[in-house]
């Protein structure tokens, strides 16, 4: 049986952690529960594995020749070409790595054939201290085993916890060409209704300059943090998938419930205040995902998981006739769900219902990447620990 959507989203949009603790019921209205995703035929989608030896493999960016880089959460970048994983040599020296932060996400520079960049999302640490997350531009050598960094951060003072919880952080490509970049909320009360802070949002930026956009929801604001905002009360989003056509959704991880896929419209509130509208100091999970009561104009999620707890993370839309009666479809890996989740969206966005592959259900454990190959085929990596996985996926 498919799922029903949660909500429908009316407008069209030209744009765009780990499940936390926290049992108590929400006290607001919340997206209602799912029915359970209708299991896909193992012969409908296969899964192969292609390379291993990786450890928590975060992020998958393809090259113009068909070879890819993948960042891994303790500081490490490999290069998977011709089936084999080589190291790439790069200073992560800065990087923090603790619990859900390190290496994180990765966007390949649109123009790599001319610059060799690529953009970087880590969490940064001087003298073992906690400083900020950031983003970081690099150049890869002409022979792939090296990886150097280019000029000054492209972004610096995103929100960090020490201990490194919900530290976010996925960059997206725009239809238009704008940089998307999802935070994390990092364990914060009032982190992601702040509108003068960078956690718990999708930011919208020059590639080249990180600067805010002069189209962005706030672009007239005097504060540059809020000038760089697209959408803010998230939790702690970790894919970021742009449909063609130009809307953009993300998954999001939910407390121990309602995990959720967005669609992103300009200048939303997606209602996400565990500080209560700052009478609450604890950082208290037993708030709605999305309170509508607190923010009647807050932007409902497309989907919901309900009760179930599916630690959504890389989000793609599957392209292409090769994939017959998924084309068109967004796939989602899971954490804690260990599935890859597979929905069916509509026109405006909205979620008609949802499918999990057997392949791809418990068999390879946590899963956290999710990228289209320039093969056609989906590349998706295993986050267990210890010799990671790239796995390439394929219709039947």
């Amino acid at each position: 049986m498919l799922r029903s959507a949660a909500s429908a989203v009316l407008c069209l949009v030209v744009l765009a952690g780990c499940a936390g603790a926290g049992t108590p019921a929400p006290t607001a209205p919340a997206p209602p529960a799912q029915q359970a995703p209708r299991p896909v035929d193992a012969r409908e989608l296969r899964a192969e594995v292609v390379a291993s030896g990786l450890q928590h493999g975060w992020e998958i960016g393809f090259l113009p020749d068909g070879s890819a880089l993948v960042t891994q959460r303790p500081g490490r970048l490999a290069l998977f070409k011709g089936g084999q994983v080589q190291p790439v040599a790069a200073d992560f020296g800065d990087v923090l790595v603790e619990f859900e932060g390190g290496l994180m996400g990765m966007l390949i520079h649109p123009r790599f054939a001319e610059n060799r960049r690529f953009i970087t999302c880590q969490t940064h640490q001087a003298g073992g201290r906690a400083i900020d997350i950031r983003l970081i531009t690099w150049r890869l050598a002409d022979d792939g085993a090296s990886a150097q960094r280019v000029g000054e951060p492209l972004l610096t003072g995103l929100p960090i916890n020490p201990n490194g919880r919900h530290s976010g952080c996925r960059p997206a490509l725009a239809a238009d060409g704008a940089l998307l970049v999802s935070t994390g909320d990092v364990a914060r009360p009032a982190t992601s209704q702040d509108r003068h802070g960078l956690g718990g949002k999708v930011l919208r930026m020059d590639i080249d300059t990180g600067a805010p956009l002069p189209d962005n929801p706030f672009a007239s604001s005097p504060d540059p943090n809020e000038r760089l905002l697209l959408t803010y009360g998230h939790r702690n989003p970790q894919g970021v998938a742009v449909r063609p056509g130009g809307q953009v959704l993300i998954s999001e991880h939910g407390p121990d419930r309602d995990d959720e896929i967005n669609l992103l419209r300009p200048g939303g509130n997606y209602g996400w205040d565990p500080s209560r509208g700052g009478t609450e100091d604890s950082y208290d999970e037993a708030v709605p995902m999305t309170d509508l009561r607190r923010f009647p104009d807050a932007v409902p999620a497309v989907w919901s998981s309900g009760r179930a707890r599916e630690a959504p993370c890389g989000a793609e839309f599957l392209t292409g006739s090769q994939w017959g009666r998924f084309d068109g479809m967004l796939a989602v890996t899971t954490l804690r769900g260990s599935k890859l989740l597979l929905y069916a969206v509509n026109p405006d966005g909205s979620v008609r219902g949802t499918e999990v592959p057997a392949a791809l259900d418990g068999t390879y454990g946590r899963l956290r990447a999710a990228r289209q190959g320039p093969d056609g085929a989906l590349y998706v990596t295993t986050s267990n620990g210890g010799d990671d996985k790239i796995l390439r996926i394929t219709a039947g």
